[in-house]
């Protein structure tokens, strides 16, 4: 039989990342976590989130953290357009949607910009992965750049036109991709001149 030290060990490195929560639904105490971070096993990378002892961090740790603290969370806007590798913009916060009745999560790190969305626009083009064994939501690429046309006075009209132009040149969405999700963001007719102007 495993003793909890080596079941903790276990469980973070299936998770990735681990909150003291995680070890509640295996029964074991908390303070264990403390005991293999004095014993420098675990490494506390922000308040309630510990990974194995000299990790090395993905670029998209941050996403992964993120995310676990707020698991209802999906990673949408510059966050998406970064991880999706569509944009020049390196955003300090985390940028994640929830549902417009949701509460608000509070979270003191990473930083985390929260956006509402709701109904269809909050389901649609949701895409899971897997950044150091924590599973990440993450919108689409033709979701995303719906979404940036949708924001565009709060990210910047260059920036949804940037991603645009960036997603068309590496081939990663269709025309009908884009159409689709220009419907469910409903701003198909803000997206018809730019994507006719790309083909």
């Amino acid at each position: 039989m495993k003793s909890r030290k080596e079941r903790v060990l276990e469980l973070v490195r299936r998770k990735g990342v681990l909150r003291p929560r995680d070890l509640e639904a295996d029964g074991i105490p908390r303070e264990h976590l403390r005991r293999l971070l004095d014993e420098g096993l675990l490494e506390r990378t922000g308040r309630g989130l510990y990974v194995l002892a000299g990790s090395k961090p993905t670029p998209n740790h941050t996403l992964a953290e993120a995310c676990k603290r707020v698991p209802h969370g999906v990673v949408c806007l510059l966050s998406a357009l970064q991880f999706h590798e569509l944009t020049t913009q390196a955003p300090f916060e985390v940028w994640l949607a929830i549902d417009e009745k949701a509460r608000l999560p509070k979270v003191d790190y990473p930083p985390i910009r929260i956006v509402r969305f709701s109904g269809k626009s909050l389901e649609f083009g949701i895409q899971e992965h897997r950044i150091e064994g924590v599973a990440v939501r993450v919108y689409s690429p033709a979701k995303t750049i719906a979404d940036c046309f949708k924001y565009r006075n709060k990210i910047g009209l260059d920036v949804a036109l940037e991603s645009l132009r960036d997603c068309w040149q590496k081939h990663r969405v269709t025309t009908d991709e884009l159409w689709v999700a220009a419907k469910v963001c409903r701003v198909a007719n803000v997206m018809r001149p730019y994507m006719e102007s790309l083909t």
